[in-house]
């Protein structure tokens, strides 16, 4: 058996959660979230805990089991704390403000660099060089945060560029002085 997908998972307070056949909805006081399951998972609820169980050990349904018991601890927890990505913005110039809804980033293109968050995600700009993205899906969370480092990704010469407050670049030694004959 699955170690991560014998696990329960317990329901706080505040809690909603409706399974109706394969699709289960967990509304919380972050928002709420619906997602549409394998039908082979068996998603039942006990009291406050939620247990997942396959039909068999083939392995599609042993790959699935652990996989299914994360994304509704995932939904669980995104509904109750929800998610947090932190980037920071380095080098010359490079900066980052909110106009409106809109994330405005100088990243030393010609140009500014818009880009519009999905629905049921916040971004902050604590500072001019500091991006803050929150919400309760952390799979959107963390496909806007990659969006947003794909603009300017880190180089590993002066390690300018977007990168995750917890990332570290290796960073590599440039050309040395030395003239060939």
């Amino acid at each position: 058996m699955s170690r991560i997908g014998r696990k329960p998972i317990s329901i706080p307070a505040g809690v909603d959660v409706k399974i109706d056949g394969n699709v289960v909805t967990v509304k919380g006081p972050k928002g709420t979230l619906t997602r549409a399951f394998h039908p082979n998972m068996n998603i039942a609820q006990e009291g406050n805990e939620l247990l997942v169980t396959r039909p068999n050990d083939e392995k599609e349904n042993r790959s699935l089991h652990g996989l299914t018991r994360t994304l509704l601890h995932n939904m669980v927890v995104g509904v109750t704390e929800g998610f947090k990505k932190e980037l920071d913005v380095n080098g010359v110039g490079y900066r980052v403000a909110m106009d409106g809804k809109k994330l405005v980033m100088n990243l030393g293109f010609s140009h500014q660099v818009f880009m519009e968050g999905p629905e049921g995600i916040t971004i902050e700009t604590p500072s001019a060089n500091k991006i803050v993205i929150s919400g309760a899906d952390k799979e959107v969370v963390g496909q806007f945060a990659a969006e947003v480092r794909e603009k300017r990704p880190p180089e590993p010469y002066k390690g300018k560029g977007i990168k995750y407050t917890d990332e570290v670049i290796r960073r590599k030694e440039g050309k040395t002085g030395v003239k060939k004959k």
